[in-house]
C-alpha cells in the first residue's frame, strides 16, 4: 500500500501513476463540481480525485475520448478567465492501418467545450477534417460512475457499500444508478445528440465521415439526480448562457480593481472569477464553499474569513454568510458533533457517509473560532454598510454567540477547546491537523487549549458586540461584554507573551503552560488590533524575518522551530489567507514595509501558479532565484480564502475604511508597492453614494484622485 498523507485527521492517497498532472481543470455549479485532467478527461490517475461530483458523491468517475482507439494529442487546455467553460484543443497522432499512415497527425482538429450548470455537465465536441482527403473516423466516449462518497475518494475505507444497479441503456443515452445504504438512490444520466452508432453500459461509439474541410458536432449532457429529484436536462448552449448570466451578475455586484501591472490584474481577475465559481446560492443566501475538490461545501471559518477579506469590495458575500450561519447555529448540546447552544457551524456535509454517521460532519460544530468570527463579521459588516436592519434581524443569533463566548471566558479565563465527540477534530482552530499544536520539546499540547489568535477574535467579537448592542438599544450585556473584552486583552498580554521567543505563544495548554513556538498565529492579533503597540512592533520585526517569510509568504511555523517542516500541512507551509491576515494587521498598525514585503511575496507566487490561481497552501521552502514555489500535493485549488486574499491585500495597501453613519470613505496612509505605478477602484458603493478613484505613486509619496462621484460620498485621505 502506498504511503498516505494525513490532513485534518483524514488520509489522502498520493499519486501512483506516471500520468499524474498537477494542472487539473475545475468547473463548479451549485452543489456540484467537476475535476478534469488538462485533456478534459476523468480517470484514476494522479491523486484519484478526478470526476463529476454532486452533493458529496462522485457521479462520474471515468470520462475519456478516444479516436480510432487512441488518445488524442493535447494542443491547448484552459478554463476561460471567468470560469464559465473549459476549452480543450486536441488532434490525432499518426493513425496507421495496413502498414500505412491512414490519418497523419495534425490533420484532424477536435475542439471540446465543457460547462457545468445546476446538476449537469455539458460538452460540445466539434471535429474538423483538415486533410485533403475524405476521412472515416471512429470516435468513442468511455464512461463510468463509481458513486463513491467524497470521503472514500479521500482515502477513507468503508466496510459496506450500497448496490450499483444494472445500467439502463437506450438509443441515445444511459442511466447509471446506485442505491445507497442511506436509502437514497443516486443516478447519472448521459445523453448524446446525435445518437451513437452503438451504445453500451461503458462506452458510446460514433462513426464519423468527413469530407475535406467538413465539420461534425456532438453535444453531450451528463445530469445528476439524488433521491426523488428529476434530472436537469440542459443543452450546451443554454447551459453556457446561464453561466454567463451568473458571471455578469456577479461582476456588477462587486468593485472593479485595475492597475498598470498586468500580472497583478491577472491575479485579481482570476481571484474574482474563482470566488464567483465557489459562491453558491443557498436557501439562506450566497455562501462561498471552501474549496475544490475536498471542501466544496459550507465551512463556517472559511466562509467568515472569505467574507472579511471581501467585505470592502463585495459586502453581499458577508450578508449571505451571516444569514446562513445564523440559520445553522447550534440550538442544543450534542457532544458527538461538538454542538453547544450558540456555536456556529464548522462544517456541513451532504453524502451517504455523512447521512449514515460514518463521518461526524453532516452538521459538525468542532470549531472554537467560527463563533467569535461570526460576531466579528457582523460588527464589521454594519460598519461597512450601515445595514442595521440585517443586524437587528440576526440579533438573537448574535446574542447567543456572544453569550457562548462570554460564559466560557468567565469559566476558563480564555476561550478554549476540547474535543467532546470521539470522532471529531482533535484541534479546533484553523490549524486543525492532529500535530499542529505542540510544545517546544515537541510534546503535543494537552487540552483544553487556548489558541492565541482565538483570544484576539474573542476580544474583538465582544467589543463589536457591545457596540452593536448600544446601536440597537440592547443594553443588557453591553457593559459586561466591554469589561470582559478589556480583561481578556490584559490576560492575553500577561499570559501568552513569551519573552524568550520575542512573540506570543502559539497556545496555552490545559495546565496554562505556553506552547513557546514561533508561528504565524500571533499575526492574527494584529488584524484584530488586540495587542499593545510595543508588542506589535516586536512581532512585526519577527514576521519580516527570513525565518518567518520565505520570500513567497508567511510560514505557519518559522524555520528552525521544533517540528518545522516546509512540506507539512500546518507546520511550515505557506497559506495565502494567513499571509493576507498578517499583512492586513501589519498595515493597520502602521508597519507598511513589512506588509508590502508579504504582499510582494504572494504577488510573485501568483505569477508562477497555473492560471494565476493561488492554491489553498504551498510548501514553505526558501525562495530560490529562477524557481517557482513548491506545490503542496493535495491543496484545494480553487479555494475561497486563498482567492479572497488579494482583496484583503489591496485594502491593506490603501488603508481603506468606512464611516458607518456618514457618507465617508477613508484612505489611511495609502502606499503602493514599487511594481505598481497606479491603482484604480471603480464602483465603490457606500450608503447612497458611489466613487471611482485612483491612487498613484508620486516620487516618495502618493497621490489620490477622485475620478467619478455619485451622491455626496466623500473621500478622506490621511497621508
Amino acid at each position: 500500500m502506498p504511503h498516505a498523507i494525513r490532513v485534518d485527521d483524514r488520509w489522502y492517497i498520493p499519486a501512483t501513476s506516471s500520468r499524474a498532472d498537477d494542472r487539473t481543470r475545475v468547473l463548479k455549479s451549485a452543489d456540484g463540481f467537476a475535476v478534469f485532467s488538462r485533456h478534459g478527461e476523468m480517470s484514476r490517475v494522479g491523486l484519484g480525485e478526478q470526476g463529476l461530483y454532486h452533493l458529496g458523491t462522485r457521479h462520474l468517475s471515468e470520462w475519456r475520448l478516444l479516436v480510432e482507439g487512441h488518445e488524442p494529442m493535447l494542443l491547448n487546455s484552459t478554463v476561460r478567465r471567468d470560469n464559465s467553460r473549459l476549452a480543450v484543443d486536441q488532434t490525432t497522432p499518426d493513425l496507421n492501418s495496413g502498414g500505412r499512415t491512414r490519418i497523419p497527425k495534425g490533420t484532424v482538429h477536435l475542439k471540446r467545450e465543457l460547462a457545468a450548470h445546476d446538476c449537469a455537465l455539458t460538452e460540445r465536441l466539434t471535429v474538423v477534417n483538415y486533410h485533403d482527403s475524405a476521412l472515416s473516423i471512429g470516435l468513442e466516449y468511455h464512461f463510468a460512475a463509481d458513486f463513491r462518497d467524497i470521503f472514500e475518494v479521500r482515502g477513507q475505507a468503508r466496510e459496506r457499500r450500497g448496490e450499483i444497479h444494472a445500467p439502463e441503456v437506450s438509443a441515445d443515452g444511459v442511466i447509471l444508478t446506485y442505491a445507497g445504504l442511506d436509502a437514497v438512490v443516486r443516478r447519472t444520466r448521459i445523453a448524446f445528440d446525435p445518437a451513437p452508432a452503438s451504445l453500451g453500459p461503458e462506452a458510446a461509439r460514433f462513426a464519423v465521415d468527413l469530407l475535406p474541410g467538413a465539420t461534425w458536432t456532438l453535444e453531450i449532457s451528463v445530469a445528476c439526480a439524488s433521491g426523488g429529484a428529476h434530472f436537469c436536462i440542459a443543452d450546451h448552449g443554454r447551459a453556457l448562457a446561464a453561466v454567463e448570466s451568473e458571471v455578469a451578475f456577479d461582476r456588477a455586484s462587486r468593485v472593479e480593481i485595475f492597475t498598470d501591472n498586468e500580472q497583478l490584474n491577472d491575479w485579481i481577475n482570476r481571484s474574482a472569477a474563482d470566488l464567483q465559481l465557489l459562491i453558491t446560492e443557498t436557501r439562506h443566501g450566497l455562501y462561498p464553499y471552501a474549496g475544490v475538490p475536498w471542501f466544496s461545501t459550507p465551512f463556517g471559518r472559511d466562509g467568515l474569513i472569505t467574507a472579511l477579506q471581501t467585505l470592502w469590495s463585495q459586502p453581499s458575500i458577508a450578508a449571505g454568510v451571516l444569514q446562513f450561519l445564523a440559520a445553522t447555529q447550534a440550538d442544543h448540546e450534542d457532544p458527538e458533533v461538538d454542538a453547544e447552544p450558540g456555536k456556529v457551524i464548522h462544517e456541513l456535509r451532504e453524502g451517504e457517509m455523512a447521512a449514515l454517521g460514518e463521518v461526524p460532519f453532516r452538521r459538525y460544530y468542532g470549531s472554537v473560532d467560527a463563533t467569535p468570527l461570526f460576531a466579528m463579521l457582523a460588527g464589521r459588516y454594519q460598519r461597512r454598510t450601515g445595514d442595521t436592519g440585517l443586524i437587528e434581524r440576526l440579533w438573537p443569533n448574535l446574542e447567543r454567540a456572544l453569550r457562548w463566548i462570554d460564559e466560557r471566558l468567565a469559566r476558563d479565563g480564555f476561550l478554549v477547546y476540547r474535543r467532546q465527540g470521539a470522532r471529531g477534530l482533535l484541534h479546533q482552530g484553523w490549524k486543525d491537523s492532529s500535530d499542529a499544536i505542540f510544545h517546544r520539546d515537541g510534546r503535543p499540547a494537552e487540552p483544553p487549549i487556548a489558541l492565541c489568535e482565538v483570544q484576539g477574535y474573542a476580544e474583538e467579537a465582544l467589543r463589536r458586540g457591545a457596540d452593536l448592542a448600544e446601536r440597537l438599544g440592547h443594553s443588557a450585556h453591553r457593559d459586561a461584554w466591554r469589561a470582559r473584552a478589556a480583561s481578556l486583552r490584559q490576560r492575553l498580554e500577561a499570559n501568552l507573551w513569551v519573552e524568550e521567543i520575542g512573540s506570543f505563544a502559539l497556545a496555552l495548554d490545559g495546565r496554562g503552560r505556553p506552547c513557546a513556538i514561533r508561528t504565524s498565529n500571533p499575526a492574527h492579533l494584529l488584524f484584530t488590533g488586540s495587542i499593545a503597540l510595543e508588542r506589535a512592533r516586536r512581532l512585526a520585526a519577527q514576521l519580516a524575518s527570513p525565518a518567518a517569510c520565505n520570500g513567497w509568504g508567511l510560514r505557519t511555523v518559522f524555520a528552525g522551530e521544533p517540528r518545522y517542516n516546509p512540506m507539512s500541512y500546518h507546520n511550515g507551509s505557506v497559506w495565502p489567507h494567513d499571509t493576507a491576515l498578517a499583512a492586513a494587521g501589519l498595515a493597520q498598525y502602521g508597519f507598511a514595509d513589512a506588509a508590502l514585503r508579504l504582499i510582494e511575496g504572494l504577488f510573485n507566487a501568483s505569477i508562477h501558479f497555473d492560471l494565476h490561481r493561488l492554491p489553498e497552501l504551498f510548501c514553505g521552502f526558501d525562495r530560490q532565484v529562477g524557481q517557482a514555489p513548491t506545490n503542496y500535493p493535495v491543496a484545494c485549488s480553487p479555494q475561497a480564502w486563498a482567492s479572497g486574499a488579494v482583496f484583503m491585500l489591496v485594502q491593506a495597501m490603501l488603508g481603506l475604511d468606512f464611516e458607518p453613519d456618514e457618507p465617508r470613505v477613508k484612505l489611511r496612509r495609502p502606499r503602493l508597492p514599487d511594481y505598481v505605478s497606479w491603482l484604480r477602484v471603480r464602483g465603490l458603493c457606500h450608503g447612497e453614494g458611489q466613487l471611482d478613484f485612483s491612487v498613484h505613486r508620486s516620487g516618495d509619496g502618493t497621490a489620490v484622485r477622485v475620478e467619478r462621484r455619485v451622491g455626496d460620498l466623500e473621500l478622506i485621505v490621511t497621508l
